[in-house]
């Protein structure tokens, strides 16, 4: 079947961007307000109303600069910061004395944090420190002494700022270690996956051509002998190390980059499982199944029937070419468990241990690794000399379709 490479792209700070563009216009609508109350205090009202027509302005022309990191760049930011600090410095010409003594709010008021939270979160709290900086030194020259408000003030911005600008650089660090956690996940899943179809069609043909060329003899067997050696390769690589990742994208912008690969959708409906055991039942293996169909999502009767077929082949190989075998379908209520049982010599304590330190994966991928990516499980149950009875169980809703159910 078909399969699909998903992005998935993780930002942390989005949210953050989108709190700083309604801040800024909250808090412009609260500088004008605060004028609009006191406009008859001011000695020179119409500075502080031109100063309003470029403030309103200027926060709702560059509303999207505000939307992502990528659009603020560092000349908005300069930009912003100017105006902000332009407005600190034009109070004490627009308004009154007295007002500017007693500790009265400067023309940008609190759209000033606004302009230094954009640092904070554009390059962290370095940038924040610069920017609150600027603004401190605008209200000490604008008050013409360190009063003990103004100071509050100022002290209060630059921690604050500060503080933004360090949590965000935590989010992006811990945002990148996520995208990696989950790139790596994505890769061994599809590592497991690539090693349970080479399990269960080349190394078996593999192993097979060896062990007739042992029997046949003469130039058979050094056929098998090679062929011997590229399974042992093989089997050496699909139990290696992790399929190498692209690293995460470290892009403050857009957020880190995932890329996983995603399960086609089983749009077919549901599959009748004994249709696809069927093929298994012969004069050594029988299969006992429900008189009424065994209905399955796609994906998972696939799977499980495959989990059947590597329980077989190692029955083959380990209990032999004449050994019996017996499948054993038992639709329950919210599972389906599928029982194999042979009459082999069972398999020695540590055996499967050994196996999968051998890079023999069997049990460990083909069966196993099956079950647990479709949310089941596979219990195995082996006594020495009395054979070995593999029960695998599936749950009938799996989490896609559990998930697209809730979406209904």
């Amino acid at each position: 079947m078909a399969r699909r490479e998903r992005v998935m792209r993780m930002s942390v700070e989005q949210p953050l961007w989108r709190a700083l563009t309604a801040y800024r216009v909250l808090t412009m609508l609260y500088a004008i307000g605060l004028f609009a109350t006191a406009y008859e205090e001011f000695t020179r009202p119409w500075i502080a109303v031109g100063y309003y027509v470029v403030l309103a302005g200027w926060t709702l022309a560059t509303l999207p600069r505000v939307a992502s990191a990528a659009a603020c760049t560092k000349r908005f930011l300069a930009v912003d910061l100017t105006i902000a600090v332009v407005g600190i410095l034009l109070t004490p010409v627009a308004d009154a004395h007295e007002r500017v003594q007693s500790g009265g709010p400067t023309l940008p008021s609190i759209w000033t944090a606004g302009a230094v939270l954009a640092f904070a979160v554009k390059g962290g709290w370095r940038w924040a420190a610069l920017a609150s900086s600027a603004v401190a030194v605008a209200n000490l020259v604008e008050r013409g002494a360190p009063a003990r408000d103004t100071v509050h003030n100022v002290i209060l911005v630059w921690v604050a700022s500060i503080a933004i600008g360090y949590v965000v650089e935590v989010a992006r660090a811990s945002e990148r270690t996520l995208a990696r956690a989950l790139e790596i996940e994505a890769a061994t899943r599809e590592r497991e996956r690539l090693a349970r179809d080479i399990h269960d069609g080349v190394l078996q043909v593999l192993a097979m051509v060896q062990r007739r060329g042992a029997v046949i003899g003469g130039e058979a067997a050094e056929l098998g002998r090679m062929a011997g050696e590229q399974e042992v390769a093989l089997r050496t690589l699909v139990s290696g190390g992790l399929v190498p990742v692209s690293r995460a994208s470290e892009d403050a912008a857009q957020g880190a980059v995932v890329r996983a690969v995603e399960e086609p959708d089983d749009s077919t409906g549901p599959v009748d499982l004994r249709a696809l055991l069927a093929p298994y039942a012969s004069a050594k293996v029988n299969l006992a199944e429900p008189g009424a169909p065994v209905p399955l999502p796609g994906a998972s009767a696939r799977e499980l029937a495959a989990a059947v077929g590597a329980a077989l082949d190692n029955v083959r190989e380990h209990a032999g070419e004449h050994a019996r075998a017996w499948i054993l379908v038992e639709d329950e209520p919210g599972e389906v468990i599928v029982t194999v049982r042979d009459e082999g010599p069972g398999i020695p304590e540590g055996r499967l241990a050994q196996a999968e330190g051998e890079g023999r994966m069997g049990v460990a991928l083909s069966i196993r690794g099956r079950l647990r990516d479709l949310g089941g499980s596979a219990e195995l149950i082996s006594v020495p000399g009395q054979g070995t009875e593999v029960e695998l169980k599936v749950p009938k809703e799996t989490k896609s379709s559990r998930g697209k159910a809730e979406q209904r």
